[in-house]
Parts: structure tokens; sequence; C-alpha cells
């Protein structure tokens, strides 16, 4: 007999131009498509408490560092030599134990709006939780994909997010500007090919909503288009 899961989990996605949650609840979920930044304190869903609550902050601006090679003092400086860092950024990390890493960030960019949300949305226990880049949960879910080669992506505010894993090695983790869908698929193939990976036997996975025309586009080359 399968076990249903009764946790309540919301995760909600924030980019400059607004918002966008999917929620879990008795086994079932439902998304709410991409909001204005007006609607918070409207919204009757991000008035709740759940059990579990994740805010992830579309931020162009980090790096991936094997663990063994990262102290906290050395952030900014790790950071700023493969991303440009305004004096004014904030910038954090956090663990990513499952590939011996340590992922530094700075979620300045749009970081207002999840901070708002970071304290309007809270746990069953009243704590905050905390906002974390895209690109941390989109490496957390690569495990749910189930080929060997997982492909996995964002695209949100003229940025592409992609991360590629085959079996537990992580492959690539990066992010391109992409100022149109067009020239995101562009870098997706780009990737794909230096890696030597088959886009007509692979799946690819989308943490952000598709248009029709842009699932259509991504059928022309990929077995398979997912959603997580």
């Amino acid at each position: 007999m399968t076990m249903i899961d009764k946790k309540d989990r919301i995760s909600i996605q924030v980019g400059l131009s607004g918002y966008s949650f999917k929620i879990q609840s008795d086994g079932a979920g439902h998304s709410s498509g991409w909001m204005n930044a007006e609607c918070i304190f409207t919204t009757p869903e991000l008035q709740k408490r759940y059990d579990e609550v994740s805010v992830s902050v579309f931020t162009p601006k980090f790096t991936l560092v094997p663990a063994h090679f990262h102290t906290p003092e050395m952030s900014r400086q790790i950071l700023s030599e493969v991303v440009h860092v305004d004096d004014d950024d904030v910038v954090d990390y956090v663990d990513v134990p499952q590939f011996a890493a340590v992922l530094t960030y700075s979620a300045s960019v749009g970081g207002t709006l999840a901070r708002v949300i970071g304290e309007t949305v809270l746990c069953a226990d009243g704590t905050k939780s905390r906002p974390l880049p895209e690109i941390y949960y989109m490496l957390n879910q690569l495990h749910e994909i189930p080929e060997y080669n997982k492909i996995l992506a964002s695209y949100m505010d003229g940025n592409l997010y992609l991360a590629i894993a085959q079996g537990k090695s992580l492959l690539l983790c990066n992010t391109y500007q992409a100022p149109d869908f067009t020239t995101a698929e562009y870098f997706i193939f780009l990737a794909m090919k230096k890696l030597q990976l088959n886009p007509e036997i692979s799946t690819i996975c989308f943490r952000t909503p598709l248009t029709e025309d842009q699932e259509l586009s991504l059928y022309r080359y990929f077995r398979s288009v997912e959603h997580l």
C-alpha cells in the first residue's frame, strides 16, 4: 500500500517580474502560474502556514566550488572571479553535500521581493524560510530525474539556468544570458554537444513554466519534455 505524504509544502520561485508557487498537499498539487508582485498580500495561499516552505530566487550571480576549496571569508572573492559583484551585493553561501561542493552566490538581484515573501509565508512553527538561488534547488532535484542522463533547466528574466548530471556525477552547473527562448535552446544544445549527449534519446526537465510554443520547439529535438 502506498502511503500518502500528508505534509503541506509550498515552493515559491521569485524573479524580477514577479513570482509563482507550487503547493503539495495530501499527495496532490497545483501551480499558480506567474503572478505580479502586487498580489503578494492578497493571495490566500501566501497567508497560510506550511510544514515546509522553500523560496527560490532567480539570480545568475553564483558559482559552485569544491567544498575543500571554500572558506567563508573567501566567498566574495571566489564569486567575483566568475561574475561581476557590485559593492552593495550581499554574498552568501550554502552547502551542496551531494556533490561535495559549496554554492557561493548573491541574491541581491530581486532579493527584496524574495525577502518579503520569505517573511510572509511561514512554516507551521512560525520560522522563516531562507531564500536560496534557483540553481540550488535545481541541484537538489537532479536525483528526482529517473534517467541516467539528467538534464534540468529553468528560464527566467533573460537567463537560462542549466544543470546536467550522469548518474550521481555532476557534469555542468551554469547560467547563460539568453534574451529569448531560441537563444536559450542554442545554449542547451551547445552544452549537450560539448558533453556528447544526444537530445533525441534524452528527456529535458524544466522547473519554470513553458509556453505551448516553447514546449513544441523542444519536442522537435528531445525525446521528451517534463516539468518538475
